[in-house]
């Protein structure tokens, strides 16, 4: 079942794995933490990240990196803010 999103830019994490609660508990104080973040809402084994704006700030963008590589999400999907300013 596909959510209602704030706007048409989100990120899909699915299948996220956590080795314990405490693992689990800095997952989502992390994502709390991304101010690209306007909300996140999950259904079944997925989880939506609704992003603010298709423009980022490189801070939010490495953010969203570090926390796509380290629960191992498909990061094909930051490809949505490639833009010759951040392409390094």
């Amino acid at each position: 079942m596909k959510k209602t999103h704030q706007n048409d830019i989100y990120l899909t994490c699915k299948g996220i794995i956590f080795y314990s609660n405490k693992d689990e508990d800095a997952f989502f104080k992390w994502i709390k933490k991304i101010e690209c973040i306007d909300k996140f809402e999950g259904s079944g084994d997925e989880l939506y990240l609704d992003i603010a704006s298709k423009t980022l700030h490189d801070h939010d963008l490495r953010d969203l990196i570090a926390l796509l590589y380290r629960y191992r999400i498909d990061m094909k999907q930051l490809q949505q803010f490639l833009t010759n300013d951040n392409r390094k």
